[in-house]
C-alpha cells in the first residue's frame, strides 16, 4: 500500500541509518521500525490501591447519605 506520511527528524534519521546499513528502501526500512516497535510491548506496571484512614466510616450503600457525610467532614476540614 502506498501512502504519504511525515517523519519527524529523529525517525527519519533512524530509517535513513537503517536503510544505508542493510542496502534497503526506506519504505522497508520504515516498515522494520514500525514492526520493531509493535513487537517491544511493556509490561503493564501493576496497580495497587493506596489508601488511608480519614477516621470515617462510611455505608456507601446509600449514596445520598455518604455524600452528605462527606460534605459535614469537608465543611468541619475548611474550619
Amino acid at each position: 500500500m502506498r501512502t504519504t506520511v511525515r517523519l519527524d527528524p529523529e525517525v527519519a534519521a533512524a530509517a535513513e541509518r537503517l536503510r544505508r546499513e542493510r542496502h534497503i528502501g526506506l519504505g522497508e526500512a520504515v516498515n522494520e521500525l514500525a514492526r520493531a516497535g509493535l513487537r517491544r510491548q511493556q509490561k503493564p506496571k501493576h496497580f495497587r490501591q493506596r489508601t488511608a484512614s480519614v477516621g470515617l466510616k462510611v455505608d456507601v450503600t446509600d449514596v445520598a447519605a455518604a455524600l452528605e457525610l462527606l460534605d459535614q467532614y469537608d465543611a468541619e476540614d475548611a474550619r
